[in-house]
């Protein structure tokens, strides 16, 4: 009976210490993204995310946490073991350090740049039913009929609530910004009429423009995008001053291991150079775009932070 008990005893050890073993990762990977299902940051990490997790054996799982300009997936995030099973997609992280009094973590201390995912231009789309059909008649239009154009973004704090105060600051108008958590629905505000214009990313927008339901009037870098042929950029459209794009990057909780942190990155970079999701992104009008090295990544996010700092200094925009 001892001896059974020994040998039973031991079996559990072996299969303990095996589990403790097993190379990273084991079990699935948890993508947190700070928009809901449908809006761009939500397709950068399912296109992303799922072929990241795929390159290195296992399933991803994606969890959507909208509100606060993606602090709440912030939160989550920060909050989680520093294992290397869940990881944050966001947007450059100064931006809510410039928006926000207080945040709910440190960007430099709670947070390890991992690589940028993708990039692009934005959208300037308007509601099908409003009388104009570029730039230059929008802003004539916004000038004539003050306090009449509501312009709906992902969010407050988002990339695309920041390329509308830009145009406001630029162009010289007053459109009114209506926040919406994520850029499918305030896309939806659009169609319905609820708003009369957006800024919004090409994955949420480019489909309704596709489809008839919206007009698009330009996108928001000052060049054409080969990603996005049929529409002009702001030198053409007439606005030569202007010029805001957006990006997602991949994060993780700062003390993830140096050995998880390197299988992670170099999973994330083989995927972004594979053809078929450099294909996909490209039709939603992004750009793969890997970092050289996490701290590549980290130093570009420093790089631009002065830029967004001081737009949304000179704006006024400040989210409490």
């Amino acid at each position: 009976m001892y001896a059974r008990f020994i040998n039973v005893f031991a079996c559990g050890i072996l299969i303990f210490c095996t589990a403790l073993a097993q190379p990273f990762p084991n079990k699935p990977i948890k993508f947190v993204v700070g928009y809901p299902p449908g809006g761009s940051g939500d397709f950068v990490t399912r296109t992303v995310g799922e072929a990241i997790a795929a390159e290195l054996g296992q399933t991803a799982v994606i969890d959507n946490r909208p509100g606060a300009a993606g602090n709440l997936a912030s939160e989550v995030v920060n909050k989680s073991p520093a294992d290397g099973y869940t990881l944050l997609v966001g947007s450059n992280p100064y931006i809510n350090k410039a928006l926000y009094k207080k945040l709910p973590y440190d960007i430099e201390k709670d947070f390890q740049p991992i690589s940028l995912l993708a990039n692009g231009p934005m959208v300037i789309a308007v509601n099908s039913s409003l009388p104009v059909n570029n730039i230059k008649e929008l802003i004539a239009y916004a000038k004539k009929n003050p306090d009449k154009l509501n312009f709906a973004s992902s969010g407050n704090g988002s990339a695309p609530h920041l390329a509308g105060i830009l145009f406001n600051s630029v162009a010289e108008t007053d459109m009114l910004h209506i926040p919406f958590k994520g850029g499918a629905p305030a896309v939806q505000s659009l169609i319905a009429g609820d708003t009369q214009v957006i800024f919004g990313t090409s994955p949420v927008v480019l489909p309704q423009v596709r489809g008839g339901r919206i007009r698009a009037l330009a996108i928001t870098t000052q060049e054409r995008s080969a990603a996005i042929p049929n529409i002009p950029g702001m030198k053409e459209a007439g606005l030569p001053d202007y010029n805001i794009s957006f990006s997602f990057g991949l994060y993780a909780p700062i003390k993830t291991p140096p050995d998880e942190l390197k299988k992670i990155f170099e999973a994330a970079i083989k995927v972004l150079k594979r053809l078929d999701i450099r294909e996909k992104l490209a039709t939603q009008g992004m750009d793969a775009a890997p970092s050289q090295s996490p701290q590549d990544f980290r130093l570009q996010n420093q790089r631009d932070a002065p830029m967004w700092s001081k737009l949304v200094d000179a704006s006024g925009a400040k989210v409490d």
